[in-house]
């Protein structure tokens, strides 16, 4: 493959933007340099690797950012495929090019204990990464996108666990920046592949549209347009149907069919300046009738990612409902690329930031800065998703400023949004001119004034009050540097009271403790007594590892990128082996209880598992489901279906398991005696509902008389 002619794509779009000489040149030896590093690698789809840095490379270049940044998009897999050294970039590209690299690129070279603290860690750095420098999340989304783009050549259930993940993190991260093209982009790719079904029937809906929706625009388009002329307004007029994600949002949350939908279909006016935004709005008016409560001011109050428009549903040729976007150039530029319109290259060879521009991603750097102090990478991106993609509540200071907070936030929220001292410090709050209590929950649009005194007393519980994972973790932090010492007395009470005092200092003299400390990333015993005594760390942690420690000292923890252990999917067994027991075969959603073995960890047993009544109660673990995992796993349950003998019987059960979306892994039928035969069937499940769901299809089938889970070698009644 000649590298000149694939060159050729991106060095077009470079081109038509009149990118300098030396700019060019930059950017072609990146390409030349990935070219030959990644010589003989191959993607999923069979195709040279060099196609997904150059695709990523060609969607950046589209949104006109600077040249370090596609400098890295050429670059961004070679620190993790090839053998490249992080100086080799810094030497060739300069330091900048090699900070964005090191932004996108997971932390392979480390163990962790599950798939899922591997997930968590890399989008904690993601996060971390971005507050730094803003371009090392185009790069992500970028990444992201030309791998939804090409996700046809993986395994389905890679599929949806790709897919889910960019539509719980990277389309509402693309959102929260503003960068709608490829926030709707991610999100049709996603519902393709999480709910195909769904996906194409409104792909088929809005294709059978087509024609009458065409017909709709067009005679819209004409009349604004001739209206615009004797204004002398010049306006760019353009029509289109809504993303099939957008509709499909729109019907499941409005209980509607896509027939009984407003405003599936959109035209969008553009102009020059911000008063012909409003005299288009008010000719728009004039010429159709307007629905009530469908107009929405953008401008004067633009959304928390800094979008602005003008939005009106009217009542269209035909009948048709449909919605109308008025905005400048500028603004449509900001709705189409968001923060990476900041970014956009300029004929110096370089992106120039100005201060306002700096100031309008501050909240991102802010935000995220907030939840460093949380250690668990889990609860880390937990807490920064929850601020950063929530819904929102704009309230304002009394000098105009407007301060964006998730929803049911209170006075409290906005005192630690403005300065954690004010946080601390806060005595009051004045909302709309009344003095209300600290807990009332703030409405868009409400003037904020906080009362302050002279002293931090913060207390506990407004930990219970705030809404933001920001108040949250400035509260908790306030509370742990100045109680230490009491949380240290009240954390070592804690784990007297469950193993008395003298075995307790048994355990720190032997080092038990310290050994426990490290392992679950503090320092020193008395760190982790001060989490125990104030509520960071649960007690079940600490106890089932001294059970371990004590029972099977051999296999005390493991580091493992093994992804098919279960790893963070199960609470209290953080870092330790553990293993699904094949006797009963439990399933997310159902009680467990551990049992520690002598070589093979802890196995993990349905709380009802026959197995357990012969077990020495000093080797039972309390442990649970982690209810805040996605649960993509399956796991493997064997069922026994006794059914009536007959032709066909074994057809109809395996195809309503088929119909719950169920992989069959084993199957076999066994003839019981002249009248009944009994099937036996492995399957993947992945949490009890699903197991019931299957179980009540089986169940529905004429014929079966019984369905019945394995348990302990011999089938349990379910």
């Amino acid at each position: 493959m000649n590298n000149i002619l694939l060159f050729d794509q991106l060095g077009a779009i470079l081109k038509k933007q009149k990118r300098a000489e030396k700019d060019l040149k930059k950017i072609k030896a990146a390409f030349d340099f990935a070219w030959r590093l990644h010589d003989g690698q191959y993607r999923a789809s069979e195709e040279p690797y060099i196609l997904h840095p150059l695709e990523v490379a060609c969607i950046l270049a589209d949104l006109q950012v600077d040249t370090d940044t596609i400098c890295a998009a050429l670059l961004h897999d070679i620190l993790e495929d090839t053998d490249t050294r992080p100086e080799e970039i810094a030497e060739n590209f300069g330091e900048e090019v090699l900070t964005l690299v090191n932004g996108v690129t997971k932390l392979s070279k480390y163990s962790f204990s599950s798939r899922e603290e591997r997930q968590a860690e890399n989008f904690r750095k993601m996060f971390l990464a971005m507050a730094d420098d803003i371009r090392i999340i185009f790069l992500k989304l970028a990444d992201r996108l030309h791998n939804m783009r090409t996700l046809n050549y993986m395994r389905p259930e890679k599929q949806r666990e790709i897919a889910q993940e960019t539509l719980e993190i990277f389309a509402p991260l693309a959102n929260r920046l503003g960068m709608g093209l490829i926030k709707a982009e991610l999100e049709d790719l996603s519902l393709r592949y999480i709910n195909p079904e769904k996906y194409f029937e409104i792909a088929q809906l809005v294709a059978q549209a087509k024609a009458e929706r065409d017909n709709v625009v067009r005679a819209i388009i004409e009349k604004i347009d001739n209206s615009l002329k004797n204004l002398h307004i010049k306006a760019t007029i353009t029509g289109r149907a809504k993303s099939y994600y957008s509709i499909y949002s729109k019907m499941s949350r409005q209980q509607k069919s896509y027939q009984d939908l407003y405003d599936v279909t959109a035209v969008r006016v553009i102009v020059k300046t911000e008063k012909e935004c409003y005299e288009v709005l008010g000719l728009i008016h004039s010429a159709f009738k307007p629905i009530p409560g469908r107009f929405k001011d953008y401008i004067a109050m633009p959304k928390n990612n800094m979008y602005r428009s003008l939005h009106t549903s009217v009542i269209g040729p035909r009948g048709k409902p449909l919605e109308v976007q008025i905005r400048t150039q500028e603004m449509h530029e900001e709705a189409e690329y968001g923060l990476a319109a900041h970014w956009k290259y300029k004929e110096s060879g370089s992106s120039v930031k100005t201060s306002t521009e700096e100031e309008k991603f501050n909240w991102l750097r802010k935000l995220i800065e907030y939840q460093s102090d949380i250690k668990d990478a889990q609860e880390y991106v937990d807490s920064v998703k929850l601020d950063l993609f929530s819904d929102q509540v704009f309230a304002f200071t009394p000098k105009g400023d407007v301060i964006d907070l998730p929803a049911e936030a209170t006075p409290l929220d906005f005192a630690y949004r403005i300065h954690t001292q004010v946080g601390h410090r806060c005595i009051g709050a004045i909302v709309n001119g009344r003095i209300v209590p600290l807990d009332t929950k703030l409405n868009n649009g409400d003037i904020v004034e906080i009362l302050t005194g002279k002293k931090e007393n913060p207390r506990l519980d407004w930990i219970n009050i705030v809404a933001s994972n920001q108040a949250k973790s400035r509260i908790k932090l306030w509370f742990k540097k100045n109680l230490r010492e009491d949380h240290i007395v009240q954390g070592r009470n804690i784990l007297e009271q469950e193993f008395t005092k003298a075995v307790v200092e048994n355990y720190v003299r032997e080092g038990k403790i310290l050994e426990i400390a490290k392992a679950l990333n503090y320092q020193s015993e008395d760190d982790l007594f001060a989490a125990l005594g104030y509520g960071e760390i649960s007690l079940t942690k600490i106890t089932n590892r001294l059970k371990v420690s004590e029972l099977a000292p051999k296999i005390r923890t493991v580091k493992s990128t093994d992804s098919k252990k279960p790893g963070k999917v199960i609470e209290g067994l953080e870092d330790m082996l553990h293993h699904i027991s094949r006797c009963c075969s439990p399933v997310p959603g159902e009680p467990i209880i551990g049992v520690v073995t002598r070589s093979r960890g802890v196995s993990v047993h349905r709380e009802d598992c026959k197995a357990l009544k012969d077990v020495n109660p000093e080797r039972l673990l309390q442990i649970g489901w982690n209810a805040n995992s996605n649960r993509q796993r399956a796991y493997i349950t064997k069922i026994f279906i006794e059914v009536i003998d007959r032709m066909g019987v074994f057809k109809d059960v395996l195809g309503k398991i088929s119909d719950n979306k169920t992989n069959i892994t084993e199957a076999k039928i066994k003839k019981t005696n002249k009248n009944f035969a009994m099937i036996e069937v492995a399957l993947e499940i992945f949490d009890i509902d699903h197991l019931n769901k299957v179980i009540a299809g089986i169940n529905s089938v004429s014929d079966v008389v019984s369905v019945k889970r394995q348990q302990s070698g011999i089938a349990s009644g379910h």
